[in-house]
Order: structure tokens, then sequence, then C-alpha cells
């Protein structure tokens, strides 16, 4: 029975590389069909009902208090092992789901970001942060980035197979640009942007949050913000700044303009113009 799973699991890994998941994605996703049939470590794949659905949902996933998001995730793994592996589309849209909290994106103020970036001495680490800054880019965006990528004529980067598997054309400020340039001719790097102490390898995601809360950090003392708030304070101070939600929306590879919208509601622009009845009183 083992093996018949691992054969499975195999052919699941499979074809998400052969769709271009992410990488991260694919751990994710078997990780959790593997959870999931350990659970059920004596009943075959196909001899599995709604009812052991609702069992794991309610002996594992909420007796473990595990996050919606979690739960999420487990749930939208076995969906589609069953109907890509299976080849059988499953009804499981019943099971119980806490419902999710939607926190307001933490944004970082501009003065705060200027300040942490224009006194970075590393040039690599200074070039990295800015990039993710200027461009709102995911920490997996940048990781990723090739010197392919790159176009130093038309001023553009492009993002491959970004979340949701979309690509997207991003345009590179003249000044982000000119410090892109600057740091190749000193670092040399040979097939990333940003490459580790190997030369052609990726620089890691833990270093590059790392240096984020230490720069941060020297600014920002006692913090909670973290390097995906880079990207939310982009969309933000573009907001303010008077960009269309749609260009946003285009910039950040968001697929729904929802998901975008919620910057109106941290964005304090024209919230602020609004005149207080109290500035009547003579107080």
């Amino acid at each position: 029975m083992r093996r018949e799973i691992e054969s499975k699991l195999s052919f699941f890994e499979t074809w998400l590389r052969n769709q271009r998941y992410s990488d991260k994605t694919i751990v994710t996703y078997v990780k959790a069909i593997t959870i999931f049939f350990g659970f059920f470590e004596n009943t075959l794949p196909e001899q599995i009902t709604i009812a052991d659905f609702h069992c794991f949902n309610k002996d594992y996933v909420l007796k473990n208090r595990y996050s919606a998001s979690y739960q999420n995730q487990l749930i939208n793994a076995i969906k589609l092992f069953y109907l890509k592996v299976e080849q059988k589309k499953l009804d499981i849209e019943l099971i119980e789901r806490p419902r999710r909290y939607n926190p307001l994106p933490k944004v970082i103020p501009k003065e705060v970001i200027k300040k942490m970036l224009t006194s970075i001495p590393n040039l690599k680490h200074q070039t990295a942060l800015t990039l993710i800054y200027s461009c709102g880019l995911r920490r997996g965006e940048l990781i990723n980035l090739k010197l392919s990528h790159l176009d130093s004529r038309r001023r553009t980067v492009a993002i491959i197979n970004g979340k949701g598997q979309k690509d997207r054309v991003l345009p590179v400020s003249e000044k982000m640009m000119k410090m892109i340039i600057r740091y190749y001719r000193i670092y040399r790097p040979e097939i990333y942007l940003i490459e580790g102490q190997v030369k052609g390898q990726k620089y890691s995601e833990t270093s590059l949050e790392n240096i984020f809360h230490k720069y941060l950090g020297m600014i920002y003392k006692k913090h909670n913000f973290t390097l995906h708030c880079l990207r939310h304070s982009y969309a933000t101070h573009l907001l303010e700044a008077g960009v269309s939600l749609r260009y946003i929306q285009e910039l950040l590879g968001h697929k729904s303009s929802k998901t975008t919208e919620i910057y109106t509601h941290v964005s304090t622009h024209s919230l602020s113009t609004i005149r207080n009845p109290i500035d009547d009183f003579d107080l």
C-alpha cells in the first residue's frame, strides 16, 4: 500500500513541476498529501470517502488548531491530487473551515524606508532591498530574478513564473537601473542578479530576511515589520501618490482587483484631508 501511495505522490510531484508550480507550492502540496494519507495509513486513496474528509478535518486540522491558511492549503492540495491523480472530482467544499482573519497590510513610513535604504553600506544588500521596494517584488521574485530578465535599454525587469504562474514586465526607475549597473560591475554575478557566496547560486531567503531586519532595526527600533512589508509599502505609497488602483494591480501581479483594493484601507492620505468637526471648536 505504501509503495502505491509513494508512486502516486511521485506522479503528483512531477505533474506539479510540469505545470510550473513554484518549488515552495510543490513542497507544501506534497507534504500535505503525505500527511493526509498518513492519517489514513490503512486505507487506499480510492477508498477514502467524504465522511473520511470530515474526520480528518475534525480530528487533525481543527483538533490541532492549525491556521485557516494551512487548512486551505491542505484542502486545495487534496482536491488537486484527486482531480489529477485519481481523476476524481471531490465535493469537499462543505468541510468546516474556521473564519479566516484578514489583517490589514503593515505599511512602513516612506521616510523610514528612505533612511534605511540610503544608509546601507553594502551595495549588494542595498540593491536587493531597494529593488524589492521600488518594484514591489515578492521575496521569491527577487531571489529567482536572473540577469537575462533585465533590459537596461528599456529599463524593465521581467518577472517570470511569479505567483499563480504569471509573468509580468515591470518598469525600473532610472536611479534603480544605475544602482543595478553599478552593483553588477563590482560583484559580477553570473546567473542570478543577487547571488549568494557561491557564484551562480541563488541568494538565501533567510539571509534576505535577515538583512532587512538588520538594517530596518538600525532605523526603527523594536519594529514588527517583515520583508514583505516593503511590497505593501510600495503599493500604498503609489496609491497615496495618486496612481490608479488598476495600474497598481498590474504592477503587483494581482489576479483580482479586490486583492489590490485592500490598500485603500491602509492609505491615510485621503482621510487626512477630511475636516474633523472639532476643528471648528475654540478649544
